[in-house]
């Protein structure tokens, strides 16, 4: 015996209603999407690679001037600026192309409580309880609230201000240690 499937009337979900929310209205700069980019090409074992890279290459430059071709320290000098001048450089280029992208353009709204969090940009409205967040980690110059490995919320320090403590807080009272890094 088939059933029919029961209609059923979409359940309106209910809005979160924050307590004290600490709130910013984030406009991310070029510098900002730069700052985020530069710490990513850089952290763990990367960035142990390009900083060894880079010394081996200024330190056989140096110690074998004399005795190379040009073509060789052309070479050397190219792969002493691979990570030091060049990466940074294209990286710059690839975040003030990003920051003038409509995502970027548009101010984006963030909202956070002991609830979870709202983010609204224009007419969408995305909320967020403690559980969905991956992780939250701070480095120089901004928190960057990780969703998953892919998609992060940055919150530059110029944008935090003097609210930057209570967002910390907030962060040590909603996240387990291990989901915090430097907050």
């Amino acid at each position: 015996m088939e059933q029919e499937p029961m209609e059923r009337e979409p359940m309106e979900q209910k809005p979160m209603v924050q307590t004290d929310p600490v709130a910013f209205t984030v406009k991310l700069s070029a510098k900002d999407l730069w700052k985020f980019s530069l710490y990513h090409s850089n952290k763990g074992m990367l960035g142990i690679f390009n900083v060894i890279f880079s010394l081996a290459a200024i330190f056989l430059l140096v110690t074998t001037w004399g005795s190379n071709t040009a073509m060789y320290r052309a070479l050397l000098v190219i792969c002493a600026l691979m990570f030091t001048v060049w990466q940074p450089f294209l990286l710059y280029l690839k975040a003030a192309r990003q920051s003038k992208s409509p995502v970027i353009q548009n101010p984006m709204n963030l909202s956070f409580s002991r609830e979870g969090v709202v983010v609204t940009q224009g007419t969408e409205r995305l909320e967020l309880i403690w559980e969905n967040i991956g992780r939250v980690e701070r480095i120089r110059g901004m928190m960057i609230v990780y969703m998953d490995k892919v998609h992060a919320y940055l919150l530059p320090d110029s944008i935090t201000g003097e609210k930057r403590e209570a967002l910390s807080e907030l962060f040590r009272e909603s996240l387990p240690a291990e989901r915090r890094k430097k907050i």
